[in-house]
């Protein structure tokens, strides 16, 4: 069974960095509601999209889809 990634990591990097999803949603030109379909994992941004926000989140694409373990360091899982 093929699972679809979810982006695990959006929402507490996005909290680290102080941002609201409406605060992060008006950076990128998008809708608050969009951002919010990203964090409960029922959709992804465009491919094109996910360097700006990994930029935005100080992190790289990868840490995007990782959960946050808290410490600063993504977990391997």
């Amino acid at each position: 069974m093929k699972t679809t990634p979810k982006l695990e990591g959006l929402r507490p990097r996005r909290i680290a960095q102080g941002l609201t999803q409406q605060q992060l949603a008006d950076v990128l030109e998008l809708n608050r509601s969009t951002v919010a379909v990203w964090e409960t994992g029922q959709g992804l941004p465009s491919a094109a999209l996910l360097p700006r926000l990994a930029e935005l989140l100080h992190c790289s694409i990868d840490e995007l889809f990782v959960p946050d373990s808290g410490t600063g360091e993504v977990s391997s899982a």
